[in-house]
Parts: structure tokens; C-alpha cells; sequence
């Protein structure tokens, strides 16, 4: 499909959509917005992974309609949002539900049943106790940042009270994370040159049902939470049939507990953010199969200020301490990198609003220590009225050694630009 087909069906299917905005009548309440929004992203290397030729990482053309309904019958709301795209890399055209959920209400609880749309723990694009599914490769090709974030269908109950919250999700479907594919971008991938079988996710079963459990309040001037979560790694383990001559790999994913933390509020002139969590790999509790991840402590320490009425700072250091480690050294296959005891990381974000808050300059960088690399993304954000803004940035990756978490996307440098009207 060229791009020209793709854009007039798309633009058909706007034409098509009515927009009421707050339309109502005796039944109910009807909201419906949405956005158009062109994003595309080219590597600075006109050699893509595999000596492929071809500048570009992504191309998307979408459509977003966001619909929300409030019946008059009950106490809720019923709310979708789809989008529909056009890829231009793959020449690819779909439509991906972004959320899709029913809510109820009762007295102090209420219920939300549906393709939702969560966040939990106090990190900047650092996460420990937020166990959703994320999009790595939207954020590594310059996607705007609300697609990191990946929809589950679950079920929320949440209770609300003056002194105290809690929440329960349960998730009866896994959803791994959306990492970086080799189609589009270099990376380290284990038994590269070896085949992969399948890919084993956990079945859908009472069994395998994902749940995690929040409680939170206030304490003294911060807000704080426990976490408890029982599920899987979302980033999946490779197992060879063979270490010495595999002919075949199969993809899978661990069973994980995680247990944690988390404190934020007013210090210092700014807003001081403390989480921490114990990350339980049930699969490998003596920490000697190297395939899959040891246990580990997680720790992170955030302050933000905002400097002056349009200049904000944002620092932060995380840890990450394996657990075992002498059993997983005794136990990894010659040839193999090997995992760092402690790995951190520390991060910078700088944001400046200018022009009577219509231009936004930001700066967002991962530095690891340990590691020795980074990831920076500038970005220069202008809305030249309401309802239109664009968005310029660039996406650099650095390191000393190509199987480093961030190291391995040194040749992966890209620039991108993303117009967005809203309507």
C-alpha cells in the first residue's frame, strides 16, 4: 500500500467519525476527541541491521478517537480509544485498540473491567513496582510518549477512603514487552545465528493470572505505597537445545514475585521520590540457571525542583544488586557476557518553556556507571496554535561494549519528527 491510499483512508475514516463534544441528551452523556499525528524517524546510517539499505526506523500516519460514554442508568462511564495506522516501513495499514474498558461505581469501590491503561511507582522512565507492559521500541524510535505504555485487558478494583487506598489488578492474558525488533534496530540478541522454534507464554489459565496489589495514603507530607505483584519477567529468556551447538531456540518467560516500596513528597524546595523493590525470580531461586534472571534488589532516589516559574530539573540514581551471584558465575556457559553485581544508573531531565509557554526545549539522558553508556534524547517541542503542535528530536546511544543494556544500540542514532493536531 503507498502512502497516498493509506493517508486518503485514513483521512475517510476522520471524515467519517462524528465529534460530538459533550453532547447529551436524556439517556446520556457522550465526550468524543481525538488527534492526528505523523511521526516519522530515520537513523543518521543509511545501513539498517543485516546490511539492509534504508534510513528509516519508523513511519506511522494515525488517527486516534477517543469515545466516552456515561449512561444514565447506572453509576460509570464506558470509554474507547482506537487508532487507526498506516506504517510506512512495513507498508503496513491497521487499527490497534488503545483502551477499551467499562467502569462502575459503589460507595467507596469502584470497578473497571476492559483494555486499561496503568502506571505505578514514582520513577522517571525508570521502573521498579510498575510491572506493566512497556513499548521499548516506540520510545528508542521516537514515538510520542504515551505509547511506552502498552494496554492490558485486566480487571481494577479499587477502594478509596480518608485514610487509606488500596488497588487489586488481575490479569488473566500476558502481555510481554514490545522490544526493540531486529528489523529495525541493532542489538545484542543471544544464538543470533540460531532459529527460533516458538515462543512459550505463559497460557491463559487461573494459574498464570497476573495480580498485583497496591496500597497507598498520605504519611506526614508524603505520599507512600506498597506493592505486590505475582506474574512473569516481561522480557523473555532464550533456551538453547544445545549450549555447544544449538540448532534451535525457544523463547519463555519466567515466573516473578516482586515486593516493594515507594515515597514521594515536598523536600528541599522540590519533590524528593524513594522507591524499592525485591524482585523474586521463582524460577531460578538458586540463582545458578543463567538463562533466566537472578533475584535482585532494585533501588531509586529522585529529586526534582522546579527552578525557576518555566525551568524544572529532574536527577536520579537507580541500583540494581544481583542476588546469588556466585552461583550464577559458577554456572555461565564459556563465551557468554556476563552480568554486572551491581549495575546503575543515574539520569538528568531538563525542561524549559519559552515564548509565552508555546516553544518546550527538554533534555532526558541515561548515564550508567557501570556500564559506561548512555542514551540522551533532546527535544524541541513548538505549538503554534491549540490544537497543532510539532515535536523534533533525536535519540543518541553510546557505549563501550555492545552487550551492555544501553551499549547495544550505539549504531541506532536516529532523528524524528511527530506533528500532532487534536480535535
Amino acid at each position: 500500500m503507498n502512502r497516498m491510499r493509506a493517508l486518503i483512508i485514513i483521512l475517510g475514516i476522520f471524515l467519517l467519525i462524528p465529534v460530538p463534544v459533550g453532547a447529551q441528551d436524556e439517556e446520556f452523556d457522550v465526550e468524543s476527541h481525538g488527534f492526528m499525528l505523523s511521526n516519522v524517524s530515520g537513523r543518521f546510517s543509511s545501513v539498517g541491521p543485516g546490511g539492509a539499505t534504508g534510513d528509516l526506523v519508523l513511519w506511522d500516519e494515525r488517527l486516534r478517537t477517543d469515545l466516552t460514554v456515561w449512561p444514565g442508568e447506572f453509576d460509570g462511564l464506558a470509554r474507547v480509544a482506537i487508532d487507526a495506522f498506516y506504517d510506512g516501513v512495513d507498508e503496513d495499514f491497521g487499527v490497534e485498540l488503545r483502551e477499551a474498558y467499562i467502569d462502575l461505581y459503589a460507595d467507596s469501590f469502584d470497578l473497571r473491567i476492559g483494555r486499561q491503561v496503568a502506571t505505578w511507582g514514582v520513577g522517571d522512565l525508570l521502573f521498579i513496582n510498575d510491572f506493566f507492559p512497556k513499548d521499548w521500541e516506540s520510545l528508542l524510535g521516537g514515538r510520542p510518549m504515551e505509547y511506552l505504555k502498552i494496554g492490558v485487558d485486566a480487571v481494577r478494583l479499587r477502594h478509596s477512603s480518608t485514610q487509606y487506598n488500596w488497588e487489586l489488578f488481575l490479569i488473566p492474558s500476558f502481555e510481554p514487552d514490545n522490544l526493540p525488533g531486529s528489523d529495525r534496530f541493532f542489538s545484542f540478541v543471544p544464538f543470533s545465528e540460531v532459529p527460533v522454534r516458538f515462543e512459550d507464554k505463559p497460557e491463559v489459565g487461573f494459574d498464570n493470572i497476573e495480580a498485583g496489589f497496591r496500597v497507598f495514603g498520605r504519611m506526614e507530607d508524603f505520599d507512600v505505597a506498597a506493592y505486590a505483584y505475582r506474574g512473569f519477567w516481561r522480557t523473555p529468556g532464550m533456551m538453547p537445545d544445545d549450549f555447544t551447538e544449538p540448532s534451535q531456540v525457544t523463547i519463555f518467560y519466567p515466573a516473578l514475585f516482586i515486593y516493594g516500596l515507594s515515597a514521594q513528597g515536598n523536600a528541599w524546595d522540590g519533590v524528593l521520590s524513594v522507591e524499592a523493590g525485591y524482585y523474586d525470580s521463582r524460577d531460578d531461586a538458586g540463582g545458578d540457571d543463567p538463562l533466566i534472571p537472578n533475584s535482585q534488589i532494585r533501588f531509586l532516589i529522585g529529586y526534582q525542583r522546579q527552578l525557576d516559574d518555566d525551568f524544572t530539573l529532574g536527577l536520579q540514581y537507580y541500583l540494581e544488586a544481583m542476588d546469588d551471584r556466585a552461583a550464577y558465575n559458577a554456572n555461565l556457559p564459556e563465551g557468554f557476557p556476563a552480568q554486572r553485581a551491581f549495575r546503575d544508573t543515574v539520569t538528568l531531565r531538563l525542561d524549559r518553556m519559552l515564548m509565552y509557554q508555546t516553544l518546550r526545549l527538554s533534555l532526558f539522558a541515561f548515564y550508567s556507571p557501570a556500564d559506561n553508556d548512555y542514551f540522551i534524547m533532546p527535544q524541541v517541542t513548538y505549538k503554534f496554535r491549540d490544537d497543532l503542535s510539532a515535536t523534533l528530536g533525536v535519540n543518541l546511544f553510546g557505549g563501550d561494549d555492545s552487550a551492555t543494556f544501553l551499549g547495544q544500540f550505539d549504531r541506532n542514532d536516529n532523528l524524528y519528527l511527530t506533528i500532532r493536531t487534536d480535535f
